[in-house]
């Protein structure tokens, strides 16, 4: 499982002020950061990935330029954009999103590679095991594993009492989003709840009525790329139908989404920084093991809850990280 990137989409060295323990002048280290998607350049995401840089004592415009590529949306470019980091023969690419990594990969084996988080990495491939990566890619994966999943659909049956069949939106093509829907089927028993799979594919636009004619009362939506191609659809389709939603990105709920509960994108992305700053001193991305995450964010949406009829409970607000009113 994976997301979006926060990259603009021509090259930018960005400044930023001198830091007091910055790594000696003389070379400026160039990082490549390639996603899918195009993101303002002062995204919180690339502003923690920046700032935990100049913890480390790198300075833009000074010993660090960080070179920003992007695939505009269309994912089926993004070899085209990997090679041309390539070309420019950055450092250390930096990819989003595992379609990124698995492109970084397929453009070079030499340049070393950071994921700053992709879904199950040697399940795609990506490495020969988190301990042991092998090859030139190492960092993080943003996917907490199969049971989590059922630690979302129980958050939804907690703000959602009365659910009992909860339409999945996930894509067979990402192996992930196939064991975590195992796991939230087995544990659906338990809950109440009847998850069924919906299987979201592209080209083309998104169908409510797949949903609707199972009977659904309930969305879990997974955090893959397909689903943010029909992010507007899927958020319309709850919002008209009053279907009590979880997502996997804080996003959704920013606008208009019920809640999410997912890994804490932040602060993957400032330990992919460190994970740089240790390739530049010499690491070999071979021997540094994949970390997996271990920040997870809940956010809810209060004024969402109220137009649905629902009514939070407080102790579900006491662990949310962030309730919109």
């Amino acid at each position: 499982m994976d997301r979006r990137a926060f990259t603009t989409g021509a090259v930018a060295l960005l400044t930023a002020p001198f830091v007091a323990n910055a790594q000696p002048t003389g070379k400026v280290w160039r990082i490549g950061v390639l996603g899918p998607v195009a993101y303002a350049s002062d995204s919180a995401e690339l502003a923690a990935f920046r700032q935990r840089l100049a913890d480390l004592g790198y300075a833009e415009g000074q010993n660090l330029a960080i070179v920003l590529r992007d695939a505009g949306g269309q994912y089926d470019r993004l070899p085209d954009v990997a090679a041309e980091l390539v070309r420019l023969k950055v450092d250390v690419i930096v990819t989003i999103t595992t379609p990124g990594a698995l492109a970084a990969k397929q453009a070079t084996s030499t340049i070393p590679i950071v994921m700053a988080g992709s879904g199950d990495a040697v399940q795609r491939g990506l490495v020969a095991s988190l301990a042991r990566p092998g090859g030139n890619i190492t960092g993080l994966t943003n996917y907490p594993g199969p049971e989590f999943v059922v630690k979302q659909l129980q958050l939804l049956k907690e703000v959602a009492p009365r659910i009992s069949r909860a339409a999945v939106l996930m894509s067979s093509s990402f192996p992930p989003t196939v064991d975590s829907f195992t796991a939230m089927q087995a544990a659906g028993g338990t809950l109440g709840v009847t998850p069924f799979a919906i299987e979201m594919n592209r080209p083309g636009p998104f169908d409510p009525a797949v949903v609707l004619r199972e009977r659904a009362d309930a969305l879990v939506v997974n955090p893959i790329p397909l689903n943010w191609d029909h992010q507007q659809a899927i958020l319309d389709l709850a919002a008209k139908h009053r279907l009590p939603a979880m997502y996997g990105e804080n996003d959704w709920v920013r606008l208009g989404g019920l809640m999410s509960y997912w890994t804490d994108w932040l602060d993957l992305r400032r330990r992919a920084a460190v994970y740089v700053d240790k390739i530049l001193k010499g690491a070999r991305p071979a021997d540094l093991p994949v970390e997996e995450p271990t920040r997870f964010e809940l956010v809810v949406n209060l004024k969402t809850a109220k137009a649905l009829g629902l009514t939070i409970p407080p102790s579900v607000l006491a662990r949310a990280d962030e309730v919109m009113q």
